[in-house]
């Protein structure tokens, strides 16, 4: 009995944080309070029969097969517990979702018990978590003359555990909760600081927002017990930043609905807004919990006589108010004719984005899990039975337009789509299966795709999926004790479900802390490849990548699919010639404003995929520019290269992949050697003229087209929070891009952070040169403000130190990173000096080390959100401007930013990342 004991330990200590029992995973603890059950004279009896019931996570979790155990003794009448029926036990069982309760439900069906049998029968027909040894088993029975199985399979191929569930209401109530304005990011919502509770929901539950916050949110509950919260982005975008799940069950856990009494704080249907919609992978994973994510556009930009948006001082389109949300009004959602009304009725907007068909499935299922397991069930059992499945679920929307040429992005999903008519070419609005070739798990979300995995009783990688990676980045900062205690029980995870794993369960090779985004890159051997990742910045230069929730990747590793719209495009092109001084970065920041100047302020990469002709950068230096789409809030990028520079890219690729085998990272399944067989066959391809690089048609058509002039880029871009601007909705986010020049020489830098995700090998090698320059002119190199530097990967690492310029970094550092003894606390202090940290986020994730609150922070990385790099302090707000590597080192030299003499004698010499756009453009 002593974890029994343990447990209630553990309970007495969260109840002083205000905190209900954790719910249960572990099997030993599930015997144990078995026992106590079945001992009728026990004092502890009571709470473990409620812990049974109401507090045992279902799905593959090995408390799960205990209880599926159990409650299969007590339906064959093996074990009484008056409390517990034979229905209930029943009724147990179909809460469970699937894994070891499925195999129990089918033992029982199958069985010689013809009473029972049909009883399970009844239960499996409410079941879609099934997979093949489950689909298999039912596929024999039926084979042999088993009458179940024949009428599980029936209702399976009409899909009543889809059509007999209760349709969505025609209108939903909702009062509203203004939960900031401005852009919205997920940071608010999830902090990441607070990633190592992730998986503990009720635990995380309490950092979304405030606590004032939360409480004006079950207020409104209870004054409008027949309404549903929604939470809004006043005048912004809502879940900006990152995919964020546990975003959305933060909100769901305040104000959606739970999934089943025996399953706590596991809730779905969440309902957020924001005045411009949802950032695109916010709103899926919004769809993944079966909620609905409004676009209000109720504020419009005020236009003159001429029809032209009417600017203010600072040359942004003026506002005007066309309907107000303010907190505590009462909304309608006219779900029949998708229509946003007032509490009378009135028209307010069309929301009909909302409620697609598959939307509309989703919501009615509690989840998009559901409707794509509920898919392949009736596929299954439809060809079982010989019979044609009826067309129950919304059709796949196909959209084909005569005459009309394939953009990248189309091209890609044509390649990949599943169930199409083989010759009909899709278009942009086409909602499609898609077969997923690269996936990646990052790992302050992982223990979430983790379970995720549990729920949906999924066992193995699907066979379709070329490559994943579960990473080391987002912890790398500082091996604490919650690190310690999460990251290996997730990396034994994810090698025994069949991923790559950045640190070996079984410590035989060196723990990699690579950034995801980087090996991803790498691992991505196909220009025609899916990938989708559980972060914002799965953002590749080969392919087109997803960023994506901890859910829907969990989904693609079990599953080898997804299912999206194929996006529209903006294709982007360069003109002119860049200067000599100027660095590839502030090509990236200059396309932003560019664009926001060509369309008026209008930000036309939202939500759409930006087709970037980058032709002759590597995939390195591409991998820049596709990494901060995701802040352009664009769905995803794909990069136009020449067949010369992706061959290029992909032999750098191989050797990198070679590395992680000879590193001892390979798996059973030989996954990586396989990945260098697909790299040399794509090579082989392009070299032959069969397949060359991925190309648009020439005829394709594009929401927009931005032709980026290299001319007008004369000085280094910063990309500033502008955390004092009066109009509160144009802070942090990433349209305010300004000259160095702007700040005059004068604005102070308390730290420079050079690192994660957007800076490559090329970028370390500025750093090395610029130190030995200003040695060599001033005799000495003294930082007036610390520089935090992290290499991506020890790739880089390795490779700098072979080339010497580790050597030259270490010159000037007061601090390297030591991997046989990490850091074990978080620094909260930083010397005006150079530390040479772990190859990972560091500074950029913001949940482990941070700069002192308050600070003016001036980053490579991609990171301006509010806390995120830095916190407020009562008095003054902090600041991450992002800019190029030699601005950063630049700034840190001088304690300020520089002026543009300062900043180009600085960087004569010097080998900037430089670029010009291939010759046909």
């Amino acid at each position: 009995m002593s974890i029994y004991l343990d447990y209630l330990a553990e309970i007495d200590s969260r109840k002083t944080q205000g905190l209900a029992p954790k719910p249960i995973d572990d099997g030993a603890l599930v015997k144990e309070i078995i026992g106590l059950i079945q001992d009728i004279g026990s004092e502890y009896r009571a709470d473990a029969l409620k812990f049974f019931i109401y507090n045992t996570l279902p799905g593959t979790t090995s408390a799960a097969a205990v209880k599926a155990a159990f409650l299969k003794q007590i339906v064959q009448g093996q074990a009484i517990v008056p409390e517990i029926t034979v229905a209930f036990a029943f009724e147990l069982l179909s809460h469970m979702k699937g894994g070891p309760s499925i195999a129990v439900l089918l033992d029982i069906a199958l069985g010689d018990d013809a009473k029972l049998a049909v009883q399970a029968g009844e239960v499996l027909k409410t079941q879609f978590f099934l997979y093949d040894a489950d689909m298999f088993r039912l596929r024999d029975a039926y084979a042999a003359g088993n009458a179940v199985a024949k009428d599980v399979l029936e209702s399976y191929a009409k899909a009543e555990f889809f059509t007999k569930l209760p349709d969505v209401e025609d209108e939903i109530k909702v009062v509203t909760f203004i939960a900031g304005e401005g852009d919205i990011s997920t940071d608010l919502l999830s902090p990441g600081n607070q990633a190592h509770s992730r998986s503990d929901r009720e635990l995380h539950g309490l950092c979304m927002m405030t606590p004032e916050a939360q409480q004006q949110i079950v207020a409104l509950k209870a004054q409008h017990p027949d309404k549903r919260v929604m939470l809004i982005a006043e005048k912004g975008t809502m879940g900006v930043g990152s995919s964020r799940m546990s975003g959305v069950n933060n909100v769901a856990l305040w104000a959606g609905k739970q999934q089943s009494p025996y399953v706590p704080f596991v809730n779905y249907a969440p309902v957020v807004a924001g005045t411009n919609g949802i950032s695109p992978i916010f709103a899926t994973t919004v769809d993944v919990t079966g909620g609905i994510g409004l676009n209000l556009k109720n504020w419009v930009k005020m236009t003159g006589p001429d029809g032209k948006a009417i600017l203010n001082n600072d040359g942004n389109p003026v506002l005007e108010e066309a309907f107000s949300v303010a907190t505590g009004t009462v909304l309608k959602i006219d779900v029949k004719n998708k229509k946003l009304t007032d509490e009378a009725g009135k028209e307010l907007a069309d929301v009909a984005a909302a409620f697609t068909p598959q939307k509309m499935e989703f919501m009615k299922a509690g989840s998009s899990y559901a409707i794509v397991f509920g898919k392949k069930l009736q596929t299954f059992a439809a060809e079982t039975l010989g019979v044609e499945a009826p067309a129950v679920f919304a059709p796949n929307k196909e959209i084909s337009v005569e005459g009309q040429g394939l953009t990248a992005v189309e091209k890609i999903f044509n390649r990949n789509a599943v169930g199409v008519a083989p010759g009909k070419l899709l278009h942009a609005g086409s909602d499609v299966r898609v077969t997923v070739n690269i996936v990646g798990s990052q790992d302050t979300t992982g223990l979430m795709t983790a379970q995720e995995l549990e729920a949906m009783a999924a066992t193995v990688i699907s066979p379709l999926v070329d490559g994943a990676y579960q990473s080391g980045c987002h912890t790398a900062s500082v091996w604490d004790k919650k690190a310690q205690a999460n990251i290996p029980k997730l990396m034994s995870f994810m090698n025994n479900f069949g991923l790559i794993t950045a640190r070996d369960p079984k410590g035989v090779y060196h723990a990699m802390t690579d950034v995801i985004h980087k090996v991803l890159n790498d691992i991505t051997v196909d220009d025609w490849a899916i990938i989708i990742g559980g972060d914002s910045h799965t953002r590749m230069s080969k392919g087109v990548a997803f960023g994506a929730d901890s859910g829907t990747v969990a989904l693609a590793l079990a599953t080898g699919e997804a299912t999206m719209p194929i996006p529209q495009s903006v294709k982007v092109t360069f003109k002119g010639k860049m200067q000599p001084y100027m660095d590839f970065r502030d090509v990236v920041h200059a396309t932003q404003a560019q664009m926001l100047h060509q369309f008026g302020g209008e930000n036309v990469f939202q939500g759409r995929i930006i087709e970037v002709h980058i032709g002759t950068l590597l995939a390195d230096q591409a991998f820049t520019f596709t990494d901060w789409t995701a802040e352009m809030k664009a769905k995803a990028s794909i990069c136009i290269s020449e067949d010369a520079t992706l061959i290029e890219s992909l032999e750098i690729a191989k050797s990198r992949i070679q590395i992680m085998i000879d590193k001892g990272m390979e798996n059973a399944a030989c996954t990586l050697k396989g990945l260098i067989a697909l790299a040399d066959k794509r090579i082989a391809e392009i070299r032959s003229g069969e397949k060359p690089a991925l190309t648009p048609d020439a005829n394709a058509k594009y929401f927009a087209e931005v032709v980026v002039d290299l001319d007008l880029i004369d000085e280094p871009m910063i990309a500033d929070p502008d955390v004092n601007n009066a109009d509160v909705s144009k802070r942090y986010t990433h349209d305010t891009i300004r000259p160095v020049s702007y700040y005059g020489g004068t604005k102070k830098v308390d730290l420079g952070f050079i690192g994660s995700c957007m800076v490559h090998k090329g970028d370390m090698k500025i750093l090395a040169q610029m130190l030995k320059n200003i040695e060599a002119t001033q005799g000495k190199v003294e930082f007036k403000a610390p520089l935090v530097v992290a290499p991506p990967t020890y790739n880089i690492v390795d490779e700098l130190k072979a080339e010497g310029d580790w050597d030259v970094l270490k010159k000037y550092a007061g601090f390297e990173f030591d991997d046989v003894a990490p850091k074990t606390a978080a620094r909260t202090e930083y010397e005006n000096m150079l530390y040479l940290e772990r190859p990972g986020c560091n500074l950029c994730m913001g949940n482990q080390e941070k700069a002192a609150k308050g600070d003016t922070v001036l980053a490579t990385s991609t990171r301006l959100f509010q806390g995120r790099v830095v916190e407020d302090t009562a008095n003054k707000k902090g600041e991450s401007l992002l800019a190029s590597t030699p601005v950063v080192v630049l700034s840190t030299i001088l304690g300020r930013t520089p002026n543009m003499d300062e900043y180009k004698s600085a960087v004569t010499g010097i080998d900037l990342t430089k670029f010009a756009p291939s010759a046909a453009h």
